[in-house]
């Protein structure tokens, strides 16, 4: 199977530039970075949780993640200026196009129901978010060695800022989306 990289310089290039009417290379739109986010929820006073979560992150991505911090106290969810809500990984290059291989091939078809992305879920500026609400999808992860299931957050920026041109990008990358005439 070729890469992610071959596939769009050999590919994709030209039928972008066919679908959206662009004569020059550098005006189509590119994959930028992919965003990995896992949100801590109730898990903010579990040390064990947390310390789970971060083997998940680096198992699935491959980097060490960063922890990210409250910038401010909330009363009502128990939550302290300062301390650890989530964690997240920024991938670049070849590392952002093989998790992107391994997403669109492996972990989005053993999502359980899973019919397909919203083409929804495609931003005003072409940016892609999906949410999972099962980490075990991902195929280093397995089911046995999970103590509490996590939800995961995955954030594709490309360089365009357009909704259609974004569409168009990922719908050549291979991502899944449903009909528009499915719900």
């Amino acid at each position: 199977m070729a890469g992610i990289k071959e596939q769009y310089q050999k590919t994709i290039v030209p039928a972008l530039k066919k679908e959206l009417g662009y004569s020059n290379p550098w005006q189509l739109p590119r994959l930028s970075k992919v965003v990995v986010n896992i949100g801590l929820g109730s898990g903010l006073k579990d040390p064990k949780f947390a310390e789970a979560a971060v083997a998940l992150m680096r198992q699935v991505t491959g980097q060490q993640p960063v922890k990210t911090l409250a910038k401010k106290s909330i009363s009502n969810f128990k939550i302290r200026q300062g301390q650890v809500v989530g964690l997240k990984v920024t991938l670049r290059g070849e590392r952002m196009r093989s998790f992107l291989e391994k997403l669109v091939h492996v972990t989005l078809p053993r999502i359980r129901d899973f019919r397909g992305l919203d083409p929804k879920a495609v931003d005003g500026n072409g940016n892609l978010t999906v949410g999972l609400k099962e980490s075990i999808a991902f195929p280093e992860i397995s089911a046995d060695e999970v103590e509490r299931i996590s939800g995961v957050e995955i954030t594709v920026v490309t360089t365009t800022s357009d909704r259609a041109e974004g569409l168009a990008l990922f719908r050549q990358l291979g991502f899944p989306f449903r009909s528009s005439s499915e719900k």
